[in-house]
């Protein structure tokens, strides 16, 4: 009989319940149970793991590695899947190993890369990878000269942090005069010009940004499981058009992205984004973590988070093919149990979290499912 894998996530988002939920009904019938931290008492993965703790707050990342490893060894953790200090972790793989715990994550080399989109860039196109044109923006000057040249080219104009995760800080420059136009509806991404420029100039400190092209859809996302030997093992592309959401194996997507999770060392579970500039693929940015939205390949008869588990542990599932792409699909809300209040405030060192049996409407919080369209 096969022994039980025990799974720690540390401050992942709140989609990996799929994640969670996929391990524990694994093809290979094993038991899995799963170890989640957290900084916030009421995120839903706490509810969703087996045991759970609240993580300290302002650890350095030095000091972060030493809580893990700590918890590694008192949770007796098999396979640890790193989201908050993934760098600081990665390049303290030996010391995991030597305490019985496989990091599902990539080298420190890709994850160094990857942390810095403009590094990316330059790095990725240097392998043959099509990517947008950019300029790293650090003051007004830097800015306008930027906005400029994009302008001229035809292109509407965006920026983003040149660090950051998740689209935060993500806007569209408009050269359009605020009007009660801007006040309609929900806020969107649309930011005039005139107010970035002013808030520049405001500001204490530069600001860190790319900016580019505004790209079209559609958005192809490539689910790879790489193994140490830089072998992808699967890649499958998730495309978002709108409200649509599908799946694709059109090597136009997937070749970039196993040029790129093999030529980087992108071991295990990565996410490399694609978007249209004119009729071309480009890179949009690559996740070297899990996708939220990973679980959806379920549509296709996979179970990636397994297969990842499986790798991290040395038992190789093999090349992975679809057995069939699933339907198309779009995204909802729906409820997931929280822990009880006066549980998931208690913030005592140590202690083991149970689940309430059955939440009450009180304790749930929104999460993301897949309906077919």
């Amino acid at each position: 009989m096969l022994s039980r894998v025990r799974v720690w996530l540390n401050r992942t988002y709140a989609e990996n319940v799929f994640f969670m939920d996929q391990l524990r009904r694994n093809p290979s019938d094993r038991a899995v149970e799963i170890h989640a931290t957290h900084g916030d008492p009421d995120s839903p993965v706490l509810a969703a793991a087996d045991t759970a703790d609240l993580e300290p707050e302002g650890l350095s990342p030095a000091a972060y590695v030493e809580y893990a490893l700590d918890q590694c060894a008192r949770r007796g953790i098999d396979v640890f899947v790193p989201r908050l200090h993934q760098a600081a972790i990665v390049a303290h793989r030996a010391e995991f190993a030597a305490a019985g715990t496989a990091l599902l994550a990539p080298t420190p080399e890709a994850v160094a890369v990857f942390e810095d989109k403009a590094t990316a860039y330059e790095a990725v196109r240097s392998v043959g990878v099509p990517v947008p044109p950019w300029w790293r923006v650090r003051s007004t000057e830097d800015l306008l000269a930027a906005v400029g040249e994009l302008e001229a080219a035809g292109h509407q104009v965006c920026f983003k942090p040149a660090v950051g995760a998740g689209g935060v800080g993500f806007r569209v420059i408009t050269r359009a005069p605020f009007s009660l136009a801007g006040l309609a509806g929900f806020p969107g991404p649309y930011v005039q010009l005139d107010l970035v420029v002013e808030a520049l100039r405001r500001a204490e400190e530069p600001v860190d940004w790319l900016v580019m092209p505004r790209l079209e859809q559609p958005e192809v996302s490539v689910d790879c499981l790489t193994g140490p030997d830089n072998r992808v093992r699967l890649a499958v592309g998730r495309t978002k058009n709108g409200r649509r959401r599908g799946f694709t194996l059109d090597e136009q997507w997937l070749e970039p992205a196993r040029l790129i999770a093999e030529g980087f060392g992108l071991h295990h579970l990565s996410n490399i984004q694609f978007r249209m500039l004119g009729d071309r693929p480009v890179l949009l940015d690559v996740n070297t973590r899990p996708a939220g939205g990973l679980h959806q390949l379920s549509l296709c008869g996979v179970n990636a988070p397994w297969a990842a588990v499986q790798l991290a542990l040395g038992e190789d599932p093999g090349f992975i093919e679809p057995p069939f792409l699933g339907q198309d699909y779009t995204v909802v809300s729906g409820l997931r149990p929280l822990l009880p209040a006066e549980l998931s405030r208690r913030r005592v060192e140590e202690t083991e979290v149970l689940l309430p049996a059955v939440p009450s409407p009180v304790q749930s919080a929104s999460a993301a499912e897949v309906l077919p369209l």
